[in-house]
């Protein structure tokens, strides 16, 4: 069971233009504009993904997820790799 999340307090009008003000006078900040921005991403668009990895929600039967999450930090990788290779070693139309 997960812990209950404290409420987010949001800054008011007045924090945010202090937050802004100390932000501009920091030498070492800087705020990339929106161009700038784009041109970090991969193909220059703010939806790009280099996974296109979908979530989904399923059942697996628990001794399944436990031998995977007991392999440690990776483990959703390396399932997703096992039903690759199964899906190799039976493809449609068989």
């Amino acid at each position: 069971m997960t812990k209950p999340r404290p409420p987010l307090i949001m800054p008011t009008p007045e924090e945010d233009e202090a937050i802004a003000r100390g932000i501009a006078e920091d030498p070492d900040t800087y705020e990339p504009s929106w161009e700038e921005f784009m041109q970090m991403r991969p193909d220059n668009s703010p939806w790009a993904m280099k996974s296109r990895k979908q979530l989904l929600s399923v059942r697996y039967s628990p001794d399944v997820i436990s031998y995977f999450r007991a392999t440690g930090k990776g483990w959703q990788s390396r399932m997703n790799e096992a039903l690759r290779e199964w899906i190799q070693a039976h493809p449609l139309g068989s």
